[in-house]
């Protein structure tokens, strides 16, 4: 690779770190990489680190034997809360209205960054504990609600949380609804709220109970399959001579890139970072898969001679 095409690639990258004026970085007609985010943008995310930090400590004081596991828990939740507000409240948020290799990114950071993470963060049981005394209770015995539990238990199956993500993933890249987002706010918070619940199910399937407990070989092979389906779909941008979104028009050359090149960056982004995500995560299940259940070794151990 030539050292033209190298700053093709590196620049962009670094143009996200110049300074820009305050704005509404989720319009997609706001500034050129500008900071903020949408007021019920801003809200959720506010509210969903102040109960988990109001959760943890009201937990703190009661989990004396699992402090450790908490600990993890709340760097989990804070790593993936912080990619969150990376891919929604930064200049990645606006820079996707002006290329489709900034889109990418903000995509890959929802799903396979901040996602996993929060997902290994536990926040629902966390954010219960955040909810005052007589309400916890009641929240407590409506997650119990049969339909409710079924309801949880049906998207949160493998292959039915697989599905709902490949579905979301693929449809949203249709150009006409791709480009709908462009240039409508609703259409693109329907796109990432899409992209990012959508994450959390396959990821709280792959991670959660049925992962980490239950089923860890189908859930490397749930990996294994996404790593392909979204390397492919990366690799039809990168190689597609046709531009797919030329409502972007000329401007990804304030990246200094054509729409093309713009366009086969975000399919290497997908394609390459993104796949490499999944296998690394592939490959810890593994490991953890093949290494032997502590418990049950030191039940072995301390088990009586005959």
């Amino acid at each position: 690779m030539g050292a033209v095409a190298v700053r093709k690639l590196i620049g962009p990258l670094l143009l996200l770190g110049l300074p820009a004026a305050p704005a509404l970085a989720h319009d997609v007609n706001g500034n050129y990489l500008s900071w903020g985010a949408e007021p019920w943008v801003a809200a959720c995310l506010a509210l969903s680190l102040i109960w988990y930090v109001q959760g943890m400590l009201r937990l703190w004081p009661r989990a004396r034997q699992s402090r450790p596991a908490l600990l993890r828990q709340f760097a989990c939740f804070g790593a993936g809360w912080a990619l969150l507000l990376l891919a929604l409240a930064s200049p990645l948020d606006s820079a996707g209205s002006y290329g489709f290799w900034a889109h990418m990114v903000q995509h890959e950071v929802l799903m396979i960054a901040s996602a996993p993470l929060m997902v290994l963060g536990r926040p629902f049981g966390v954010w219960i504990w955040a909810l005052p005394s007589p309400w916890r209770g009641g929240v407590g015995r409506a997650t119990r609600w049969r339909a409710l539990a079924w309801c949880w238990d049906m998207l949160t199956r493998p292959m039915h949380a697989w599905l709902i993500h490949f579905t979301a993933l693929w449809v949203w890249h249709v150009p006409a609804l791709f480009q709908a987002g462009l240039v409508d706010n609703d259409i693109h918070a329907l796109q990432h709220a899409s992209f990012l619940f959508s994450a959390l199910l396959f990821w709280w399937a792959v991670l959660g109970r049925h992962g980490i407990h239950h089923a860890r070989g189908a859930s490397i092979v749930y990996l294994f399959t996404t790593m392909m389906h979204t390397g492919a779909l990366g690799a039809l941008f990168t190689f597609s001579e046709a531009v797919w979104y030329p409502l972007y028009g000329d401007r990804p050359a304030l990246f200094g890139l054509t729409p093309l090149e713009d366009q086969q960056l975000g399919g290497l982004i997908m394609w390459i970072p993104g796949g490499l995500a999944y296998v690394i995560a592939g490959l810890v299940l593994g490991a953890r898969w093949l290494m032997p259940d502590e418990r049950k070794m030191a039940g072995i151990i301390n088990r009586r001679p005959p």
